[in-house]
């Protein structure tokens, strides 16, 4: 499959699939954008004047899609995405009732599971209906997705939910902290059904998108063939590696058994606590190590990024253009995948010559 915004993806593909393999293919995985050459200067569209809006006006998505995807170079294994943004409203949690309010820049969630035990709800009663507003909506926005793409770009399943982060928005996040002092077990059941929600609303989107490209993208601005998706629980961040094993890494374990190819989004210094749960999981093929807003970068933490490769692996770093000289000094390029951008498509292609002289496939 050729794509029009990317001529070179059937070769991209092949390399998405020997990364995921754990195979070298002559220098790390890259992820690189940049102002496309001889594009002429063009605004934005602008979004809807009314607050929320630009999350629900298709017109506007696909315009704002469009005029990305037309001025950007990508490089190496940047591919376009077609993607609706992060709008808060098309996650489980408000397919499961959640009220949804729209700013201008996301969606706020107000928890449904009522004050007092959490032994006196009866999680069973959540399941998918099928006249949400937003299911449909997110069922609309796929297809839309779909017809928008053919041909041209890859379309996103979106950012549906994590195991715990959509607990935490039902129940609210402190309250779901006493829940876990009170009544563990009761709360790794209710995981457990929300799991069986997940994997559901996966199959039905992934289905819908499934007749406008191979292979499958989300949140995550990386591809695989088959069922894919960036696995995370920022909830965690609060909680203990005894917790979290006992509580959420069961479901994230099911997690990775369902998909085909599973990174985790390690998000936040709290989160690497749970590194080696996480390196236990025979089917988790990739960890992202994303420090944090207001930490040092990827770098700063190397015996942490060390610890993915040497557990065998693949490792996902978003770091600046001028640090990826170091990181290839300090890190393997066997299974490292490096997310950046430049100015310009002449800087991008730059760092992709960079990228192959001084990839090295180290061992740990």
């Amino acid at each position: 499959m050729e794509l029009e915004y990317k001529n070179d993806w059937p070769e991209t593909a092949e390399r998405y699939r020997a990364w995921w393999a754990g195979e070298y293919f002559g220098r790390c995985g890259l992820w690189v954008t940049g102002l496309r050459e001889g594009v002429p200067e063009e605004a934005p569209p602008a979004p809807p004047a009314r607050s929320g809006a630009r999350f629900l006006s298709f017109d506007y998505l696909a315009a704002a899609n469009e005029h990305a995807h037309r001025r950007t170079f990508y490089g190496a294994e940047a591919f376009p995405g077609w993607h609706p943004g992060y709008p808060g409203w098309n996650c489980a949690a408000a397919f499961l009732g959640c009220p949804v309010r729209l700013d201008d820049h996301t969606g706020w969630l107000d928890p449904i599971v009522p004050a007092g035990p959490l032994t006196d709800f009866d999680f069973r009663k959540l399941t998918l209906d099928e006249g949400n507003r937003w299911w449909q909506l997110h069922l609309e926005m796929l297809r839309f997705e779909a017809r928008q793409a053919a041909g041209r770009s890859i379309p996103s399943l979106g950012a549906f939910g994590a195991s715990g982060d959509t607990l935490a928005a039902l129940r609210g996040s402190s309250p779901l902290l006493y829940d876990l002092v009170d009544c563990p077990e009761y709360v790794a059941a209710f995981e457990t059904h929300l799991m069986d929600v997940w994997i559901e609303i996966y199959r039905r989107s992934q289905a819908v998108l499934a007749p406008a490209a191979e292979g499958t993208t989300c949140w995550f601005t990386l591809w695989a063939p088959g069922k894919f998706y960036s696995i995370q629980n920022d909830f965690a961040y609060m909680i203990s590696p005894a917790m979290f094993r006992k509580v959420f890494l069961p479901e994230i374990e099911r997690q990775t058994r369902f998909l085909d190819h599973a990174l985790y989004h390690l998000d936040g210094v709290g989160n690497f606590n749970h590194l080696e749960a996480l390196l236990e999981l025979p089917r988790l093929r990739a960890v992202q190590v994303l420090p944090g807003a207001g930490k040092p970068g990827p770098l700063h933490y190397l015996e942490v990024l060390r610890r993915v490769q040497s557990a065998g692996l693949n490792l996902h770093i978003s770091i600046p253009a001028a640090e990826v000289p170091e990181a290839l000094e300090r890190l393997s390029a066997r299974g490292l995948f490096i997310a950046t951008s430049c100015r310009s498509e002449a800087e991008a292609r730059h760092l992709i010559r960079e990228c192959e002289e001084r990839s090295v496939p180290r061992r740990f």
